[in-house]
């Protein structure tokens, strides 16, 4: 399973990657900058053939691939022979107008960002997917895990905003928050910021404000609540406890050892003290039953019933094509926006080797998304994989755009630069420029891969 999961995410990885490197090879052609070389994968080719004034190759390790301009070497020819210009040729790299260079850089990310938005599209024109949606009802956390909570701790964000469980969250920062996933969207890149927020408390909206804390282990903002769940029996394994006492799905728990039950977190609250036998009334009807529940514990004191609980979910309809393509480039804009925000979490004390990650652990993520115990059907595991190299696509075109030097945001930095004084830019300061960029990306390189290594390893270290 981890070899097929590292392949599949090697092949997902080069697939976002080559998209990256097509758009610089189409832009460059439309700006007239020539092409000498376009590879898919990496390596010495294997097999290549020129085509015009391009030769294709497919490299030894067909994993993403890479576009070489023409004369896109001349300025490190020209800084090792210390000269202070050379003609350039027509049609190459450096000849071409500092503007049709910007384009061309901007050809990567723009690709990417398109094929987010075409792999979005096409999932949602396929439908039929599960969409997990709990409401925007809330349990406080102090609650959901009462044995948890210290008397001498702070009030958790929630608290101190006076939210109660049982409150629904129906707007933050003027945005509705329909479901419990969108007050986690907002709430996650917001930390240690006050914001404005209304709850619905008893047919009542009430205008609150909230700071929410920033967990620096899993680098986002929380406030101290979980979503709250009804206690509806889903599927139920056989010959389990949960089988056992008689419980099918759709019974609602409504009382468990003479305790009210009203969500899912009352009832796990029970089984902290390991009880050997648990008294259960139920609704299945609209009748009310009873029955006594014995759970299973393994050595390690581990609880199993032997079911889930009934989730809110619904599946996602199949969508014209128009609306599709609408609700693709929705979604992509708001992962990008989304992505952008959270950049700003990396100055903000957090645990960076569990915020950043590496080619390693991208790979591994990209190969679990595909083979997935929840996804062993061949259609669901292909659509939660491209899924998430959508998500790849997106990050992968915004860090391109990072004003950093040898990345694509870099170059463009220069260029402009080069546009305004309106003549080229010192050989030797382009070339410090980009040794500077190559160092900081080899550097951070080799920080993400030893962070994903402890993250593989379990040595690096919910609610919201």
């Amino acid at each position: 399973m981890l070899i097929t999961r590292i392949v599949l995410g090697l092949i997902g990885l080069g697939v976002v990657v080559f998209v990256h490197e097509l758009g610089h090879f189409i832009a460059a052609r439309l700006m007239g900058i020539g092409v000498e070389a376009f590879s898919i994968g990496w390596g010495k080719p294997i097999i290549k053939k020129k085509i015009g004034d391009v030769e294709y190759r497919l490299g030894l390790f067909p994993v993403g691939g890479y576009c070489k301009m023409k004369g896109d070497a001349d300025f490190e020819e020209i800084y090792r022979k210390n000269k202070e210009g050379i003609e350039l040729e027509k049609g190459s790299y450096f000849a071409a107008h500092p503007f049709r260079r910007i384009a061309a850089c901007l050809g990567g990310p723009l690709f990417n960002f398109i094929f987010a938005v075409l792999v979005s599209s096409v999932i949602w024109g396929i439908g039929g997917f599960e969409i997990y949606a709990p409401s925007n009802r809330i349990v406080l956390a102090s609650e959901a895990f009462p044995s948890e909570i210290n008397p001498d701790d702070p009030l958790s964000p929630a608290e101190e905003a006076g939210l109660l469980t049982g409150d629904r969250i129906v707007s933050i920062m003027g945005r509705d928050t329909k479901t419990f996933n969108d007050i986690r969207q907002i709430i996650t890149i917001k930390p240690n910021r006050l914001l404005p927020l209304k709850a619905e408390r008893n047919n009542e909206i009430v205008q609150l404000y909230i700071t929410p804390a920033l967990d620096e282990t899993r680098t986002r903002g929380i406030i101290g609540i979980y979503e709250w769940l009804e206690p509806v029996v889903g599927e139920v394994i056989p010959e389990s406890p949960i089988n056992n006492a008689g419980l099918i799905p759709g019974d609602k728990i409504v009382r468990a050892n003479e305790n009210e039950i009203n969500h899912i977190w009352a009832f796990n609250a029970i089984l902290i003290d390991m009880p050997a036998v648990i008294d259960v009334e139920y609704l299945r009807g609209g009748e009310l039953f009873q029955t006594s529940l014995r759970p299973q514990y393994d050595d390690e004191g581990r609880m199993n019933l032997g079911m889930n609980w009934e989730y809110n979910s619904y599946l996602a309809p199949r969508l014209p094509p128009h609306r599709a393509l609408a609700t693709g480039m929705a979604e992509t804009w708001n992962s990008f926006t989304f992505s952008v925000e959270s950049l700003s979490m990396l100055f903000s004390g957090i645990d960076v080797t569990q915020a950043v990650s590496g080619p390693v652990r991208i790979t591994y993520m990209t190969g679990e998304a595909a083979t997935s115990e929840h996804n062993q059907i061949l259609g669901s595991s292909i659509r939660s994989m491209a899924g998430f190299l959508a998500l790849i696509s997106i990050a992968l075109c915004m860090m391109n755009l990072l004003p950093l030097p040898i990345l694509d945001g870099g170059m463009i930095l220069l260029y402009i630069a080069e546009a305004i004084i309106r003549k080229p830019l010192h050989p030797k300061f382009v070339s410090i420029f980009q040794t500077v960029g190559i160092v900081l990306i080899a550097f951070l390189m080799i920080f993400a891969v030893f962070s994903d290594i402890r993250y593989l390893t379990g040595l690096g270290g919910g609610s919201n």
